[in-house]
């Protein structure tokens, strides 16, 4: 596709944009929504319009080349990524839910399933690939220098008994033996074979041309037959043409194209630094002389108007809150003084403010009690909560309509950087840098009038700006003790790397992470009852959760904040890969905090504090990072088992909690738990470490034949109408992708594929290998559902789906009204 393309795409975006914009900020604030049900369309139905709005900015990022453009975007795609992740938490808290269905809402845009998917942005891989790459070939040369040349071990003979010697020698004999025997039948039967062929006459000739051509026109025949129902079933579209299939020269043609527009990105991204360096050069020689007069110029008239005015000096701002600046805001020299006395008068009167309201709000409490119970009841209801995007949206949007909705590119058919705009920009920057160079120069001079000409007052001034220095100096936090701040981040890395606490990470993307949509899922809340999440339904809500935070700053410092997430799910579900999957998206570290991998390392409390000290560094040195603990629920443990207290599961009970208050909005840092035994744990400690808990089911029927398709593709098996799938799909209820993947690989070996051109795979090959394993029942799988139901949200939900909630609210309200009377 052009350019032309992808600029029409971004503008459909940023009109579909401004619309939702409108519904979410109307003139008149909207009433409290009364019916849950209504409001949580509503906010499915915004959710579902954002994600649409995402996929398409994502789609135009990825592909514009006009380097100014691609930063407009790329900042109103974060905003839009933001408000999706606000939307999701709204819908969690208002439906009690992990996981949300909204069938109807698709039909009515008329959309499928596949539009619901959360993309990733591709610009998270493109533009940290060099830094990804360094850190994959830092770890590889560090875990070179740690192995140890293993020498093997000599062979040694083994003593044996006479009698198992014997037996051995018994049962290689039997063997020739069979061997022989075998030989000689085969022998036997070839030699009568030869004596039974008579010499051909003519009824035997005619005979066999009989029965040749017998078999000829019968596989001529059955050759018509399967082309006709091939036809047939392409006909009715429930086969894909065999031409869909192949790539066709219009697809290579614009995979060509893809590759060659990022390149040229590239290309106009390295033009548009040079340009930028060049243009600050030119502006700082140029304009640099007349900005810092004009400057000095403005703030000298602005000490003589405070000096006219008041009679004295005024105090010169603070770099902190701007310096100069706030003198060029559109006020007069009397308004400044004015707000200066009213900042200096309340922190003054502060204290006898709080006791004269405190006089007063007991004599105003009866008069508007009330009022206020008479507004809460009229004001009773659900509410949008707020938002740390909207405005963000609304100026990008108010800049697309002004600016680029409008512009005329008639000249610009390369799509190469505008000068002009470069200038603008980059003009703000150079007058910030002179600016605090001007400040310098005329705090000293104003320091000099105020000697020359106020005296006295000047040394109270002065006074009272060391006092108030020393105040502010007073109120600052303590800095938390570095227990390595005399190494270097090469060196911590090759420790933690050779403890094996920092790890590589697999080549697994989000999407290899197989499952089908849930088709039954409104249908089954409907009728009350709770319905299991699809691993569709898991891949959507871990790439909100996890992904998205972690690929972006911008999103993870204003997005609501998720410091560690708990996966949930028997032996195979892939909770293994899902941690893989989320590194390898994000280009995250992988630390390994697992109680086993993290026994018998670190001895000690001081060991201890050394060992989560190096960790939550040099993962905040090297974000984004994910810190997995493997088996969590050992951490937690009730009882300790016997042969498990020698490793001490629960050494990090107590200090990992501490570390993990630590993690803020700018460290990109997500604590990622999986555990299949969530039973055997205290479930409050672990809901406390743990802020949102995905329970991963056994694949429906559905994911299993995805999964049975593509992974014997992936395996070199080619799927034919001997292969049936769906009863493939079907026998294997109870069975985990690690198993399907277990049995392909033992079906599907180098040998048997190679035959596949004679003798086609059927389903009867994987019956025996998936009889061998043992699935996972439906009491397991209902026993960490009625566990789940045990956590702060499922009981929630279940109070929820039973209407206990609304009238425990309903109670609260009596109780407080007769309290009141």
């Amino acid at each position: 596709m052009s350019q032309r393309t992808y600029n029409q795409l971004w503008a459909d975006a940023q009109s579909e944009l401004s619309c939702l914009l409108e519904e979410e900020l109307p003139a008149e604030p909207r009433r409290p929504e009364k019916d849950r049900v209504v409001f949580f369309q509503r906010l499915a139905m915004l959710f579902v319009r954002y994600t649409q709005v995402f996929r398409q900015l994502e789609n135009a990022y990825d592909l514009v080349v006009h380097p100014q453009k691609r930063r407009f975007i790329h900042s109103a795609l974060e905003s839009v990524m933001g408000r999706v992740l606000e939307l999701k938490n709204e819908m969690v808290e208002k439906e009690f839910s992990e996981y949300h269905y909204m069938d109807d809402v698709l039909h009515d845009l008329k959309l499928i399933p596949a539009d619901l998917e959360i993309p990733i942005p591709r610009y998270f891989h493109s533009e940290r690939s060099k830094e990804v790459q360094q850190r994959k070939a830092m770890l590889t040369d560090i875990l070179k220098m740690a192995e140890v040349a293993e020498t093997p071990e000599p062979v040694m003979a083994k003593k044996m008994s006479q009698e198992e010697a014997v037996k051995i020698i018994q049962v290689a004999e039997r063997a020739r033996q069979g061997r022989e025997r075998a030989k000689f039948n085969m022998k036997n039967l070839n030699m009568n074979t030869v004596y039974r062929i008579e010499e051909p006459g003519a009824e035997s000739a005619e005979s066999a041309a009989v029965r040749i051509q017998k078999v000829w026109k019968g596989y001529v025949q059955r050759k018509r037959t399967k082309m006709a129902r091939e036809e047939e079933m392409i006909f009715l579209g429930m086969n894909m043409d065999p031409k869909y299939e192949e790539p066709r020269p219009a697809e290579t043609t614009a995979q060509a194209i893809e590759a060659s527009t990022r390149v040229k990105q590239t290309e106009h991204e390295e033009a548009y630094q040079k340009a930028t360096v060049d243009v600050m050069n030119q502006l700082r020689d140029v304009e640099g002389d007349d900005m810092s007069k004009s400057m000095k110029v403005q703030i000298q008239q602005w000490f003589t108007e405070c000096r006219n005015a008041t009679g004295t000096f005024p105090d010169y701002p603070d770099e902190e809150d701007g310096g100069s600046a706030l003198i060029f805001a559109e006020k007069t020299p009397q308004q400044l003084l004015e707000e200066f006395a009213a900042k200096e008068e309340e922190e003054a009167n502060a204290n006898a403010k709080a006791k004269g309201k405190g006089k007063e709000e007991k004599k105003e409490k009866g008069k508007s009690g009330k009022r206020k119970e008479e507004e809460e009841v009229e004001e009773a209801g659900l509410t949008m909560l707020p938002s740390a995007f909207l405005l963000d949206l609304e100026v990008e949007s108010k800049i697309y309509a002004d600016f680029w909705h409008n512009r005329s590119e008639y000249g610009n058919f390369n799509q190469m950087h505008d000068p002009e705009l470069i200038k603008e920009e980059k003009r703000k920057v150079i007058e910030a840098e002179i600016r605090v160079k001007v400040d310098e120069q005329m705090r000293h001079e104003l320091a000099e009038w105020k000697l020359s000409v106020d005296k006295d007052k000047g040394g109270k001034t002065k006074a009272n700006a060391k006092k108030k220095k020393g105040s502010k100096s007073g109120k600052k936090k303590k800095k938390e003790k570095d227990l390595t701040a005399d190494r270097t981040l090469q060196s911590l890395c090759q420790e933690l790397v050779e403890q094996g606490l920092l790890k590589q990470t697999q080549n697994v993307q989000l999407q290899d992470f197989l499952g089908d949509f849930s088709y039954l899922g409104t249908t089954l809340r409907q009728h009350d009852i709770e319905p299991m999440p699809s691993l569709s339904d898991v891949r959507q809500v871990l790439s909100l959760y996890a992904v998205l935070p972690l690929g972006s700053q911008v999103v993870h410092e204003k997005a609501p904040l998720i410091k560690s997430v708990l996966l949930v799910g028997p032996t195979g579900v892939g909770k293994k890969m899902l941690v893989h999957a989320v590194c390898h998206e994000t280009g995250a570290c992988l630390f390994d905090l697992s109680p086993l991998n993290t026994a018998g390392k670190y001895p000690g409390k001081s060991g201890l504090a050394m060992m989560l000290h190096m960790v939550f560094k040099v993962a905040r040195l090297m974000q984004p990072s994910v810190i997995w603990i493997e088996d969590a629920e050992k951490m937690f443990y009730r009882k300790i088992p016997k042969e498990e207290k020698e490793l001490d599961p629960k050494r990090l009970k107590k200090d990992l909690p501490k570390f993990l208050k630590l993690i803020k909005g700018e460290d990109r840092v997500l604590i990622v738990g999986t555990t299949r035994d969530p039973h055997s744990a205290e479930i409050k400690s672990l809901c406390k470490m743990f802020s949102k808990i995905l329970l991963i089911p056994r694949p429906d029927y559905g994911s299993r034949r995805i999964l049975w398709k593509q992974l014997i593709r992936k395996h070199g098996g080619e799927g034919t109408e001997a292969l049936d799938l769906s009863s493939l799909a079907k026998i294997s209820d109870g069975y985990t992708p690690g198993h399907i993947v277990q049995v392909i690989q033992s079906v599907l070996t180098k040998h048997r594929v190679f035959q596949q051109a004679t003798r086609p795979l059927t389903a009867a090959e994987f019956i025996a290998p998936l009889a061998q394993i043992d699935p996972v029942f439906q009491e397991e799988e209902e026993a960490l559902k009625s566990w789940y139901a045990k956590t702060p949200l499922g009981k929630k939900r279940s109070k929820a789906a039973s209407g206990k909630e609304e009238e425990e609210a309903a109670k609260d309200k009596n109780t407080k009204k007769k309290g009141k009377k």
